[in-house]
């Protein structure tokens, strides 16, 4: 763990202490060769399903995908960020970079806490960095505003989870999630119990976020810099995901009846974002309402408690973290070429840049899931599992699945298809840079359909 802890670590003072022509070159170089080592982690060598095991510190199959994903992140966003920082003095751009890597700090110790408690620290240790991201790097004036949505939605969610926390500590002595699997199961009936039980998933339901506590998002993704959307849609949303799965194995018998109003709103929200984003103009707030589609699949599949859903939740949180991450990048391209994120005013982009179409071609099918790709996998585990649970669901998620392929689809014409808006004159051609990015957000998930395996968590 610390191969990869100390490095990133480094990471700052080599962003303050590299020469200003090869700031860029040096932390792209060193992110990468993190990422890398990174990959080491899927060779998990104990049979108790933990290693890289110490006091505080741990990898098991449920994070170990996620903590990959979070260390690929950080050199594309660094290649994400190069041209439209450029133009700033060199100790912001120096400040940007120590902001990314010490969100790919905090996201690490997140994902690999042992102790709950510090995995609640390091959670909302995570709200700092992206807060200063949005509210400073932002494009629109309506950052402030979002920066105050993104926090406070947060850490009204958050507040009773840390005395729910505190309570669990007080009854079972421990919080570390080692000997918490192996504590006595409570007898919980009282109304107390219930509250206990609505303040252990709220903060990780408004990470999610569920449909109804998802205003916060769209807001979010609009005016935060490229890298923002990056991280956020990627590797934030996921840590509510992976914060049920942890807290969920001990809110039994509970869950099983006072889920359903949830798991109902998770998948009218699938039904409801769906069919907000058929009528978006705008490009990143049609990807950003994406996300609250395919994350309210994610919390039906936790939900249900059953091997399939907590399976297909995890392929789908990987899957869908690197197509909306590639999908934020391609939106980028677009706007700085065009300065617009309205889908009206760049119409034809095909005819202008083509190679830049094939990639828009391909993250849109990714997004629609298309065989074999794992979004499919994911998406058809979690309808199956919740099929299960009540075959009602398949209405439900079947109208979600042909409105995401609908909204797709529609994304992908406007900005490519038709005539090329005559205000569109002297683009820049697409940089290879660029290519760069996409192919190494698309790679891993076409690779993926050869081992998916890496990515199913320890439900087999």
């Amino acid at each position: 763990m610390l191969k990869i802890l100390i490095p990133t670590l480094m990471l700052i003072p080599t962003a303050w202490a590299a020469p200003a022509k090869w700031l860029w070159p040096t932390t792209l170089a060193h992110s990468l060769i993190i990422a890398l080592t990174s990959l080491t982690w899927f060779k998990t060598v104990s049979e108790t399903g933990w290693s890289n095991l110490n006091l505080y510190v741990a990898t098991d199959p449920l994070s170990t995908p996620l903590l990959v994903l979070t260390c690929w992140l950080l050199p594309l966003m660094i290649l994400a960020s190069q041209h439209h920082t450029t133009s700033e003095p060199l100790n912001r751009q120096r400040m940007y970079i120590t902001l990314l890597t010490s969100l790919q700090f905090f996201l690490i110790l997140a994902f690999s806490a042992t102790e709950v408690i510090m995995f609640y620290v390091m959670f909302e240790a995570t709200l700092i960095p992206t807060l200063i991201i949005i509210t400073r790097w932002g494009n629109q004036t309506e950052r402030l505003n979002a920066g105050m949505y993104f926090l406070f939605y947060t850490l009204a969610g958050s507040l009773p989870l840390l005395v729910a926390l505190l309570i669990l500590q007080n009854s079972t002595g421990t919080l570390s999630l080692l000997t918490l699997q192996f504590s006595n199961p409570f007898q919980l009936a009282s109304l107390a119990d219930k509250l206990w039980w609505a303040g252990c998933l709220l903060a990780f339901l408004v990470k999610m976020p569920l449909y109804g506590v998802h205003l916060w998002l769209p807001k979010a993704h609009v005016e935060a810099p490229v890298a923002g959307s990056m991280i956020l849609a990627a590797v934030l949303l996921k840590l509510g995901g992976y914060g049920m799965m942890r807290v969920i194995a001990m809110l039994e018998p509970l869950t099983k009846d006072l889920s359903y109003p949830f798991i109902i709103l998770a998948l009218w929200g699938v039904i409801m974002t769906g069919s907000i984003c058929l009528r978006q103009a705008d490009l990143k707030s049609l990807i950003a309402y994406s996300s609250v589609s395919h994350m309210g699949l994610v919390v039906g599949g936790i939900l249900v408690q059953t091997p399939w859903g907590f399976s297909g939740a995890l392929v789908l949180m990987i899957a869908h973290g690197l197509t909306s991450s590639a999908l934020f990048c391609l939106a980028n391209t677009n706007y700085e070429r065009t300065h617009s994120r309205t889908m009206l005013l760049a119409r034809g982009l095909q005819v202008v840049l083509p190679l830049m179409t094939a990639w828009w071609f391909v993250a849109s099918l990714a997004n629609l899931a298309l065989p074999p790709l794992p979004n499919l996998m994911g998406e058809l585990m979690v309808v199956t599992s919740l099929f299960n649970w009540s075959w009602w669901t398949l209405g439900l998620t079947g109208a979600g699945m042909l409105i995401t392929a609908s909204y797709s689809l529609y994304m992908f014409l406007m900005s490519q298809r038709g005539p090329v808006s005559p205000h569109l004159v002297a683009l820049d051609p697409s940089h290879s840079r660029e290519h760069l990015i996409m192919a190494l957000h698309l790679l891993p998930l076409v690779l993926l359909v050869f081992k998916p395996e890496l990515v199913w968590g320890w439900a087999f």
